[in-house]
């Protein structure tokens, strides 16, 4: 990860943030993470991503802490790791609603979004929104991002 690298020390959280998640692919495999995917076959087949670039991707969300290896071995095979999302990685679920909702707003496809966000318990669909302390839901334009 030589481009994210000089990232890592930053002040700015989002520019640590891009040292672990900044490279292609990253977030996508995020993604699939997120949907239950664990095994590199999972992510290769459903990416169609190189290999290489896996491991790669694979490696840097493990030193990030966005995902642990986990050993696990199926009947008559030898024993293999599985990739499994971390508390950091599943916190990451909010920051890939909000690029997919940007995504279907901006970049339009004919297609339907790769992803829907629903209530675990009912099943009906959810939607990410600032709120301020009081709990009203704010529109964008009553958001302002400031220096900390």
């Amino acid at each position: 990860m030589t481009t994210a690298a000089p990232f890592a020390t930053s002040h700015c959280p989002i520019a640590r943030s891009l040292a672990v998640l900044g490279e292609k692919w990253t977030l996508l495999v995020v993604r699939e993470a997120l949907w239950g995917r664990t095994r590199f076959a999972e992510f290769r087949a459903n990416l169609g991503i190189a290999p290489d670039v896996l491991a790669d991707r694979l490696q840097t969300l493990v030193d990030g802490g966005i995902l642990q290896r986990r050993a696990y071995r199926e009947e008559g095979q030898r024993e293999r790791e599985e990739y499994v999302l971390t508390d950091a990685g599943r916190d990451l679920l909010p920051a890939l609603a909000a690029l997919g909702d940007w995504g279907i707003q901006h970049r339009p496809s004919p297609s339907r979004g790769s992803s829907a966000y629903v209530e675990i318990t009912t099943g009906r669909p959810v939607q990410l929104a600032f709120v301020n302390e009081s709990g009203r839901r704010l529109a964008l334009d009553e958001v302002a991002a400031v220096p900390a």
